[in-house]
């Protein structure tokens, strides 16, 4: 039996009605785009010499500041490791499809994209989302360990180089609110067209991805899409929203997407440093660029957004909510041009913030 979900079946009406490679100016995927490496960092440094911790330290800071992604080597958790994960993950995919519909709980499979109304919100991928609290005796556990023990580690030195030795990290993301999600991306006869996952932000404070060589990983570098090369000694990892806001816009939350394959399949392993529903994101600076909210309000926006346009494209601008401070509003207009080329600025909103001290740029753009 085919394990592959019936994604062209079920989506036949947007084939049907979606004008393939169009010639439309906002449709980037014609664009071609530039492979680049991310910063590597060397995690072993860790344990030298007091300079060399510090200098580690402060690439890894510069990295989520600049970047917003950075790879690290020597992390601590083997290619023995990685590969016995990969294998699982590839059992586990590999069953007929029926099998991974029917078997799995409400929730944990998951495939392709139930609200899109095109091809542009189309994610061509299937996946398995698996709370660290269910992980506990499976084969995945040693990997999930230390994945979580690496991700805390990154969430602290960030922390530490602004000047905070912050405790909502290890108080606030829990085996219960973080996960895995194992990804599959089945091969696309028009990857021109349709994304293997769609440009989004990360819901989270920091994200870790294991992957393999096949590349597809995208993201907004310079108002650019670059293609990451992929590096088979080297995990990922990425600034989330939350930590954006957390770190009062120091650190960048970086639109990113998957391109897909024609003939080649993908995997990916994602680590998410989530936080409690209850958790309440405010920034660790002051004045503060963002209100203060919950993850459960930052949740439900998503939600609304989904429904509403049929993704995620600005929700982490439209919850986190500039404050009314005329002090600050040169610096949130100087976020907003950063964004300017951005997809997800197209439904920004800025509370208390006039049209008139709006960058002209953005003049079509709706404030409330």
């Amino acid at each position: 039996m085919d394990p592959d979900p019936p994604l062209h079946e079920t989506y036949k009406a947007l084939f049907a009605n979606t004008k393939i490679s169009s010639t439309d100016d906002d449709d980037r995927r014609l664009v071609t785009v530039e492979e680049r490496e991310l910063p590597l960092i060397d995690l072993s440094r860790l344990s030298l010499n007091e300079a060399e911790q510090k200098q580690c330290k402060e690439e890894i800071a510069r990295a989520g500041h600049e970047w917003g992604f950075f790879q690290v080597k020597n992390h601590g958790i083997s290619m023995e490791l990685l590969e016995k994960l990969r294998e699982e993950q590839v059992r586990v995919f590999k069953q007929p499809f029926r099998n991974k519909f029917l078997n799995f709980s409400d929730g944990s499979y998951r495939w392709g994209t139930p609200t899109a109304t095109s091809l542009r919100q189309l994610s061509w991928s299937e996946a398995f989302h698996i709370p660290m609290i269910d992980i506990s005796s499976s084969s995945m556990e040693p990997f999930a360990t230390k994945v979580a023990s690496l991700a805390q580690k990154l969430a602290e030195i960030l922390a530490d180089k602004l000047g905070h030795n912050s405790t909502i990290f290890q108080q606030s993301c829990l085996p219960s609110s973080c996960y895995l999600r194992l990804n599959r991306y089945p091969p696309c006869l028009i990857p021109s067209d349709i994304y293997g996952l769609m440009p989004h932000t990360d819901s989270d404070f920091l994200t870790i991805l294991n992957q393999d060589q096949v590349g597809g990983l995208q993201l907004v570098k310079d108002g650019k899409w670059i293609a990451v090369k992929p590096n088979p000694e080297a995990l990922i990892i990425n600034i989330g929203d939350f930590f954006q806001a957390w770190s009062n816009g120091f650190y960048n939350s970086v639109e990113h997407c998957v391109v897909t394959h024609p003939t080649k399949e993908r995997f990916s392993a994602a680590y998410f440093l989530c936080p409690s529903y209850e958790t309440v994101i405010e920034s660790c600076t002051q004045p503060s660029v963002y209100s203060k909210f919950s993850f459960r309000e930052y949740k439900q926006k998503v939600q609304e957004d989904v429904q509403r346009y049929g993704s995620e494209m600005g929700v982490h601008i439209a919850l986190l909510c500039v404050q009314d401070d005329p002090a600050l509003r040169p610096a949130v207009s100087s976020a907003i041009l950063l964004l300017g080329s951005n997809s997800a600025a197209r439904f920004l909103h800025m509370m208390y913030l006039q049209p008139s001290d709006l960058p002209s740029s953005f003049s079509g753009y709706t404030c409330i």
